[in-house]
């Protein structure tokens, strides 16, 4: 079935499905390069784990024991030296921080036979957007711009922050920057709004060989159809997301239209 939106389906992120598609998305992105690229290149997935506190309120696992204690009035002087008052305590539980595995999957594309890094293709993640998670891959994201090596980052979620640049990124909301080792500091970056599809984008490989073209639609779109989302989600709920009101207006009737 296909989507009710041109593009990028922002009720995959409101609804807590972005797990599961990263991890479709990745896969045919994966399968459209090895259709692309020449035989002595390999695109392999790369993956971490790693375990983070939850920017949520943090859960009780248990409810707190209650000491008791008897209070009275001041006993009587003993050898001249008085004995305080017991204090009647406060019950107060002791707060448990809640932790969430994570697992973040990439793409590297490296040459054949000697298997050296040529290029990174990354689907950034809320967890890259947020808090510990966000400065974990700040960090490794510094790590790559530092090599030789390209840089290919998607982002297709509207909320969180958007990775640093040294100037304005130009207006949508959604972006494809690509970062060719060679032109750093300068880099490519491709936005559209809500209300357009996809667009193919350049991937950068060693010279002499050309770049390749990925049809960042045609990948969206399998991932899209092939893991059922249109009656996986409700789309009679509000869309809460950062989003302009315009276009919040223009996605509910694209929603009213399909629903009909």
């Amino acid at each position: 079935m296909p989507g009710i939106f041109p593009g990028v389906d922002p009720y995959i992120e409101a609804q807590g499905q972005w797990p599961d598609f990263h991890a479709s998305f990745i896969t045919y992105l994966r399968d459209a390069l090895f259709d692309r690229l020449p035989n002595h290149y390999e695109a392999v997935i790369e993956e971490q784990f790693r375990l983070y506190e939850s920017d949520d309120e943090p859960a009780l696992l248990a409810k707190p024991d209650v000491a008791v204690l008897r209070t009275g009035k001041p006993r009587g002087e003993e050898g001249g030296v008085a004995v305080a008052e017991l204090v009647e305590p406060v019950t107060v539980p002791i707060a448990s921080v809640e932790r969430e595995d994570y697992r973040h999957t990439w793409i590297e594309i490296r040459t054949l036979p000697e298997r050296s890094l040529v290029a990174v293709v990354e689907l950034l993640s809320p967890t890259n957007k947020y808090g510990q998670g966000r400065n974990d891959y700040l960090r490794k994201r510094t790590s790559y711009l530092a090599q030789p090596v390209h840089l290919v980052e998607l982002d297709f979620l509207l909320a969180g922050h958007r990775m640093p640049m040294a100037a304005p990124m130009p207006p949508g909301n959604f972006f494809a920057v690509v970062a060719r080792s060679e032109r750093r500091p300068d880099a490519e970056v491709y936005a559209w709004s809500i209300r357009r599809g996809l667009p193919p984008i350049p991937i950068p490989l060693r010279p002499p060989d050309p770049d390749v073209r990925l049809d960042l639609a045609s990948v969206y779109a399998t991932a899209y159809d092939r893991g059922r989302y249109a009656r996986r989600l409700d789309y009679s709920a509000a869309l809460s997301l950062p989003l302009a009101d315009p276009d919040q207006q223009w996605a509910a009737e694209q929603i009213k239209t399909a629903t009909r």
